[in-house]
């Protein structure tokens, strides 16, 4: 560990202790969810629907674990996913310059894949027409239906490392059968990334047009699914060190 990573980890236990600090942060998340803050940002073009914290933190782990496959549930406007390609794109180009090689955009060696029950043929025209569309791959129908988990695991088949992102539909039934499905899949020292967890420290009435809300989100269905897994943890380091995100305890880090 550098002397900057220790100085990190000290400041993240002074923030975690700070109860003001820890008040503050959730006072804006509470606020800014109900004036939807996140729909505010783009990457590369397309609408990304993330707080810029979670993209920093997505930024760090796909560095540090540099995957061959990273694997979405929730597809919406296309920004996670170009993000996602654009971060495979970085780590190709930055290994051909290590190692002394050309680097061809054309013949991507890593590869995003993105599922959603319904993409919307503006939102697809879109994704095909981007700059980033070589290192992407869509199927389309239920994250949870069978034959979808099977063309998944299918397709991971051919990556060693694999990371997970799951941001679909935010019920505890459906975010529980999408980590049963695709956690696995995430390889031993990465991760799967459960977004939405916040929900559980809204408001009730936030979420008054959604089927999901207080005790019925992905926050619940994580304890349940590590109270019967124990291949998973948590890592807190990191929602401690973010204090504004969308997925606190939903950094989850695969051990064996």
């Amino acid at each position: 560990m550098t002397p900057f990573q220790t100085e990190i980890t000290e400041r993240t236990q002074e923030m975690r202790d700070n109860t003001a600090l820890q008040s503050a942060a959730m006072d804006f998340l509470q606020a800014s969810a109900k004036a939807q803050y996140s729909y505010n940002f783009h990457w590369m073009g397309r609408p990304i629907i993330q707080y810029p914290q979670d993209i920093v933190a997505m930024q760090e782990l796909i560095f540090d674990i540099k995957p061959d496959l990273i694997i979405e549930t929730g597809i919406a406007h296309g920004g996670s996913l170009i993000f996602s390609a654009s971060m495979l794109a970085l780590l190709e180009m930055t290994e051909a310059i290590e190692a002394g090689t050309i680097f061809d955009p054309n013949q991507p060696k890593r590869k995003v894949l993105g599922i959603d029950i319904d993409i919307r043929a503006q939102n697809r025209a879109a994704i095909d027409a981007h700059p980033m569309r070589s290192r992407i791959e869509m199927i389309q129908g239920s994250s949870v239906d069978s034959d979808v988990v099977n063309q998944v695991k299918q397709i991971a088949q051919g990556y060693k490392k694999v990371l997970v992102c799951l941001d679909s539909n935010h019920t505890h039934e459906h975010v529980l059968e999408e980590l049963h499905a695709y956690a696995p899949l995430a390889s031993e020292g990465s991760y799967c990334v459960v977004f939405d967890t916040l929900i559980e420290d809204m408001a009730p009435d936030t979420y008054s047009d959604r089927p999901w809300g207080k005790g019925d989100n992905p926050h619940t269905a994580i304890q349940s699914y590590l109270r019967e897994n124990g291949s998973f943890e948590i890592d807190r380091q990191i929602h401690d060190r973010l204090l504004i995100t969308v997925a606190r305890d939903g950094f989850l880090r695969r051990l064996s």
